[in-house]
């Protein structure tokens, strides 16, 4: 894998969260410097779409959002103001009145509800077991989506983002769409590997498997819709999936336009 230039990093608070500009060491000018580049990255739990996007992001010297996280940050919300999941309305509303503060940092995850840092405490086993109920509320979806874009355009449309129906809704219009999946068997590994070993395979299931299900119902996350590339890291380790995954917005943005 390519090494990473040396840059400067300058961070600013806005009311979108956290403007990040990298100032490039000689010879390592961003890709299409000036120009809009949207790298939007769709795929199912376990895929190692987070770790593989922080890193495409570090690389382009991009900025970079995960916008699971959002939802993971609407779910603790409501968990913790004791809001009923299975009342759509007011967990609409929490969504609504979110009060968030998100990182754009592909170096410095941070996540932050009503002042509080909820950066560790949005990827507990309990999170996860709730999130799917907010996620497929499709009034909390057109508010996050409407957020999410507006970030992007925060940001000059220079961005890393990923998640579930990126390609086809959030980020449509990107210059770079792919599709990172993998195998079943690898996804689980690889989410077990995460935790620390920490879940049963039963919760490991309940988790990607039975997740996955349940949000495919509203988001399009496990198949390639037209002109979305797919890289699938099933036999693939990281330095290898990131190298495909650079090698695909390579091929995209230099392709002739209407090719």
């Amino acid at each position: 894998m390519a090494g990473i230039a040396v840059t400067e990093l300058n961070s600013q608070s806005t009311e979108h969260g956290t403007a990040v500009r990298y100032t490039p060491a000689p010879g390592a000018e961003p890709l299409r410097l000036g120009r809009p580049l949207v790298v939007a990255i769709d795929g199912p739990s376990g895929s190692g779409k987070s770790s593989v996007s922080k890193e495409v992001a570090r690389q382009l010297r991009l900025a970079y959002l995960d916008t699971g996280a959002m939802y993971r940050a609407v779910a603790w919300d409501c968990l913790d103001r004791e809001v009923d999941l299975d009342d759509g309305e007011l967990v609409e509303a929490a969504a609504r009145t979110l009060d968030l503060e998100l990182s754009t940092s592909p170096d410095a995850e941070r996540v932050v509800v009503r002042g509080a840092d909820v950066t560790d405490a949005i990827r507990e086993p309990r999170i996860s077991a709730s999130v799917s109920a907010v996620a497929t509320n499709l009034g909390v979806r057109d508010e996050l989506i409407r957020r999410q874009r507006a970030i992007i355009a925060a940001h000059g449309r220079r961005m890393v983002v990923e998640g579930r129906d990126i390609t086809t809704v959030v980020a449509r219009d990107a210059e770079v769409r792919l599709l990172l999946t993998a195998s079943e068997e690898a996804r689980l590994r690889r989410r077990g590997a995460q935790l620390g070993g920490t879940q049963s395979a039963e919760d490991l299931l309940e988790q990607v498997v039975a997740r996955d299900a349940k949000d495919s119902a509203v988001a399009s996350f496990t198949q390639a819709a037209d002109g979305v590339y797919t890289v699938d890291s099933s036999d693939l380790d990281f330095d290898q999936t990131v190298d495909a995954v650079l090698g695909v917005v390579h091929a995209a943005v230099s392709r002739p336009a209407g090719a």
